[in-house]
């Protein structure tokens, strides 16, 4: 947070107000007014800045909105021990330069630090405030950029697709007229219509259950076993505490789609697919598959989709971005998985 003209307004401002309320009704000579305010200016921009630090310290170490609790509790408690600390520090030179006026005692030194309670306390609070309307600022802001992106995607997608309803009907009148004994066509069907159930389920939503997303993807990829059958080798293995998260609807669909467009999958190099989340850390999704790209048939990547899923999560506020990269002959995205609270 830029808070510089706060504090080159704030302090002197706060020091003049100090100085105006404790100077005595009988003093009006300029000098002596002049050097109770820099006296001030001197104690409120040391309590000022120590305290700034140990509430911007508290803020990195503890920065999301559930952790706001713990950090106000421990502000609370840090900056009384920092206005103690301060005020020894900054009442030693005093004491050296005017030690007629700063007596060097407990009850001096308890009766200042009480007093310099009140605008630590009204600084912190300021500090609080201007930072949870910042967030709200940018929570509004990202609902909005991800309420567009959803409906641009919706918008793209009937331009350049049939209406879902549409196939999802006809796929269903098409599985009436396969018949009876043609069980594989009969499976490929519903399988399809499967496929597009979950996608006009999706829509609207912002997040999903993995355990759903999960369900479609088993779904879709036994589509693409029928064309690629033992060309395509999937392995998954996720366990209960991951797939009762959440992720964004279609983001893992994605994934496998730009492993199966991109890279061979023949009998000679089967494409192997593992999706996985570790037991021990199930707050991410791992997507992996062999690295061969295509030599021919389709262009190369140009990395779009891989960017709108990580601009996904960005707007829905996960606590790390999407990582992927390759290490040998193995690409990998790490997908963070959403708590199971978010986006219901």
């Amino acid at each position: 947070m830029n808070d510089r003209r706060f504090l080159l307004g704030g302090i002197p401002l706060l020091s003049l107000l100090i100085t105006a309320f404790n100077l005595p009704a009988n003093t009006h000579h300029w000098s002596l007014m002049l050097m109770n305010w820099g006296v001030s200016l001197y104690f409120t921009t040391g309590y000022w800045l120590s305290n700034r630090q140990l509430w911007g310290w508290l803020l990195r170490r503890f920065p999301r909105p559930e952790q706001t609790p713990r950090r106000l509790w421990l502000l609370a408690g840090l900056a009384l021990l920092t206005t103690v600390v301060a005020s020894v520090l900054l009442f030693l030179p005093m004491h050296w330069l005017l030690p007629s006026y700063f007596e060097l005692s407990w009850r001096f030194l308890m009766q200042q630090t009480r007093f310099s309670l009140v605008p630590t306390v009204a600084v912190l609070t300021l500090y609080e405030s201007m930072y949870f309307f910042e967030q709200w600022k940018d929570n509004l802001g990202r609902a909005e950029q991800l309420a567009r992106a959803q409906t641009q995607a919706q918008l793209d997608a009937l331009q350049s697709q049939l209406d879902p309803h549409f196939l999802f009907n006809n796929l269903n009148t098409l599985a009436a007229l396969i018949e009876p004994e043609n069980e594989p066509a009969q499976q490929f069907v519903e399988q399809l219509a499967d496929v597009y159930r979950y996608v006009l389920l999706a829509q609207g939503r912002a997040t999903v259950p993995l355990a759903e997303e999960m369900a479609f993807i088993e779904t879709y990829l036994a589509l693409h076993k029928t064309r690629f059958r033992d060309n395509l080798r999937v392995e998954i293995a996720v366990p209960p505490a991951a797939l009762a998260q959440r992720v964004a609807p279609l983001s893992v669909q994605l994934l496998v789609e730009n492993a199966l467009k991109h890279n061979e999958a023949s009998r000679q190099h089967p494409l192997h697919l593992r999706l996985w989340a570790a037991p021990d850390a199930p707050d991410f999704l791992l997507v992996e598959n062999t690295l061969r790209p295509r030599t021919a048939g389709l262009a190369p990547g140009t990395g779009t989709g891989l960017a709108n899923v990580r601009r996904r999560y960005a707007l829905l506020d996960a606590a790390r971005p999407v990582e992927a990269g390759s290490s040998g002959a193995t690409f990998r995205v790490r997908l963070p998985l959403l708590p199971a609270s978010q986006g219901q």
